[in-house]
């Protein structure tokens, strides 16, 4: 025993001793370790999956495409001229013959739809319903003082192959369905004053299913126009039936969109205008249809009155 501080001196450590302390601090330093990179692990696993889901990145998509209708099927054979139906005169015959060119298929390219909104000669637009910028359009053209007409799509005879496009009328619909979707066509434009088929060589021939139709014009106060897409069209009677203001097309001027073909047409559509004091032609959203009514505005205005298809639509007697 020390005797000075009464203790008894301690004895060294064994050997094996000293290296069993060192295991147990290595083995709980390593233990030590492997929490802590755990922790660190959890932590990131968490803060990535917080993140992530607070600030969702989306995968790329391409933007929504709307693809125009295909703008006519036209007749094999362009449909010759003629009037089955006549027409009342008007009170006080005009000096020239009165001509009405109405721009189907508007609807979905508003640049090409401004440049004919620009040209210095009254026209009216038919404007697809449900398509791009059928509002916007609409009251452009409005603003104008131009009418404003809903371009119908109507079942051809090719369809389903050729689908008219969004608001289509088709022969298999009941009369709820076909009415319904018929008001939603009409309450898709605004100022709308009239309606010509788009398409339709089918539907044009159905008589009780144009009786629909024209019950719905009649009740809103709406002319038609048959744009005359088959010989076979009862829309004239359908109309005399009805006793709503009917017209119908003289002239496609622009199914061959080829300039000198053009030229020819507009010719055409002056003389008839002058063999029957009126006359209705359709025209499309080409590029080439535009340059050239620009270019022959001057004949038609020396040799006609360019009015708005309202000012040529009658009461079939």
């Amino acid at each position: 025993m020390d005797k000075k501080k009464g203790r008894r001196p301690k004895k060294p450590l064994k050997r094996s001793a000293k290296g069993s302390i060192q295991k147990t601090y290595l083995l709980k330093a390593v233990t030590g370790l492997g929490i802590l990179i755990l922790l660190v692990v959890t932590a990131g696993v968490l803060t990535h999956h917080l993140i992530s889901k607070r600030y969702t990145v989306l995968p790329m998509t391409k933007p929504r495409v709307i693809k125009m209708p295909r703008f006519e099927i036209y007749p094999k054979n362009d449909i010759p001229h003629h009037k089955p139906i006549p027409k009342t005169k008007p009170a006080v015959p005009a000096k020239l013959p009165k001509v009405a060119i109405i721009i189907d298929d508007i609807g979905y390219d508003k640049h090409i739809a401004k440049k004919f909104l620009d040209l210095d000669a009254v026209l009216t637009f038919s404007i697809l319903p449900h398509s791009t910028h059928d509002k916007k359009i609409a009251k452009m053209a409005h603003s104008k003082g131009f009418d404003v007409m809903l371009h119908l799509p109507m079942e051809p005879n090719e369809y389903p192959l050729i689908n008219p496009g969004p608001g289509v009328l088709l022969t298999s619909m009941s009369p709820d369905q076909l009415i319904n979707q018929l008001n939603e066509d009409l309450d898709a434009i605004p100022f709308v004053k009239g309606v010509n088929n788009h398409m339709g060589s089918k539907m044009t021939t159905v008589a009780p299913q144009l009786h629909q139709i024209f019950s719905i014009l009649k009740k809103r106060k709406l002319y038609f126009i048959d744009s005359r897409t088959t010989v076979d069209t009862l829309c004239g009677p359908s109309a005399q039936l009805l006793q709503i203001s009917f017209a119908q097309k003289d002239v496609f001027i622009d199914h061959i969109p080829k300039p000198d073909f053009i030229r020819e047409t507009i010719h055409r559509l002056i003389k008839i205008a002058g063999s029957h004091g009126e006359a209705i032609g359709i025209a499309h959203p080409h590029i080439t249809t535009y340059e050239v009514l620009r270019e022959m505005l001057p004949e038609l205005k020396e040799k006609t009155i360019l009015v708005r298809a309202s000012d040529i639509v009658h009461i079939v007697d």
